[in-house]
């Protein structure tokens, strides 16, 4: 019996280690082809947390297997107490531990398919609640609880809102969606498709009824919903697929901007200090970040669109340099859409401005 267990600790070691390795040497490959194709363009910070927080270690030391009665436990530190990755096998399930004690991301599969939680400033767990037809896609209705309930609500606005010295009561969010890229090479080897949904889940051992199997459906079904006249998109499985795609949309130079709320959480009064125009067309691709097993941003370029960097002073003092997308040409949106309900106004009739969320991205011509 102890035999066939050192076995599958073996077989699961090597798994560890591989994907360890994987999702570390991809994170530096992105960083590398970021540098070779944006090479004078800083990288927001929005991607660098999408990106393996382990990016620069690609040594591994102080690896530790013990054997006992209540599992297998296998720890790939580098010496130091709590630190590296732990492997625990048990009789309820698997669990992964990543990171330093108050910082790590953990993971457990057992029998209610697959849970991430990232601890939150007191070492609780965050909850993510997940509800469908984000307001940033532009073909989807407003629902009730997001009529009254979400905070993206204070983000829409009005052009003539945009200049210096306008105050306004706003909530910056960040999703406790931690998930990170992939290497291209490993996504391109996941399928992404909803006809291939049972095959998804089965490789991420999530089972289908679950929590997290609804989420990933659903972020499948919005990115194979059909384009609004104007807008072409992509949903970018890799940060080597969404630099491909602002660069075959906007061309060759491109920068990406993305919200710098200092981890403001509150909802509070701003006032605007500074707005600048950020491109010297009107085109833009703007990417959202979506909820995934890893890291997957909905990109979509439309024509009338202008971008801003929109400098805020919060009332405790709290300074946020924020990005700003107004979309002149709205008639092709659903008329239910948040903004309208929000602004009180009709498709196509006033242009509609928004700040972004902190794990969002826009991108122009340079």
């Amino acid at each position: 019996m102890e035999s066939q267990l050192i076995i599958e600790l073996l077989a699961f070691l090597s798994l560890a280690i591989v994907a360890s390795h994987a999702v570390t040497l991809g994170a530096a490959d992105a960083i590398s082809y970021w540098k070779s194709e944006l090479p004078y363009t800083a990288m927001p910070q929005a991607i660098k947390d999408s990106l393996s927080q382990t990016a620069g270690w690609v040594e591994e030391k102080g690896t530790s297997v013990g054997v006992g009665k209540g599992g297998v436990n296998v720890n790939t530190g580098k010496g130091k107490p709590g630190g590296g990755t732990r492997v625990n096998v048990g009789h309820g399930g698997v669990g992964v531990h990543a990171g330093a004690p108050g910082h790590r991301t953990n993971v457990g599969v057992g029998k209610g398919g697959v849970y991430v939680g990232t601890p939150g400033k007191h070492g609780k767990p965050v909850v993510v609640n997940v509800k469908p037809g984000s307001p940033f896609l532009y073909q989807y209705a407003a629902t009730e609880d997001q009529l009254h309930d979400d905070p993206n609500v204070a983000l829409f606005f009005k052009p003539t809102a945009l200049h210096k010295g306008n105050t306004m009561t706003l909530h910056f969010t960040k999703t406790a969606n931690d998930a990170t890229f992939l290497p291209r090479s490993e996504a391109e080897k996941i399928p992404f498709s909803s006809q291939k949904m049972s095959q998804i889940l089965n490789q991420f051992s999530i089972a289908p009824d679950s929590e997290e199997a609804h989420v990933m459906k659903q972020t499948i079904t919005e990115c194979e919903e059909p384009v609004i006249k104007g807008e072409e998109k992509q949903c970018a499985t890799s940060l080597e697929s969404m630099v491909d795609f602002s660069k075959s949309k906007l061309g060759k130079k491109v920068r990406a901007i993305s919200t710098a709320a200092g981890g403001q959480t509150s909802m509070q009064k701003y006032t605007i200090s500074g707005v600048q125009k950020i491109q010297n067309n009107d085109k833009a691709v703007v990417c959202h970040k979506q909820n995934y097993a890893y890291a997957v941003f909905y990109c979509h370029k439309t024509q009338t669109t202008e971008a801003y960097t929109v400098s805020l002073v919060g009332a405790n003092g709290a300074k946020v340099k924020a990005a700003v997308v107004c979309h002149k040409d709205t008639s092709a949106w659903n008329p239910k859409h948040l903004a309208f309900q929000v602004l009180k106004i009709k498709p196509g009739t006033v242009p509609v401005c928004h700040f972004l969320p902190e794990d969002h991205i826009v991108w122009v011509a340079n």
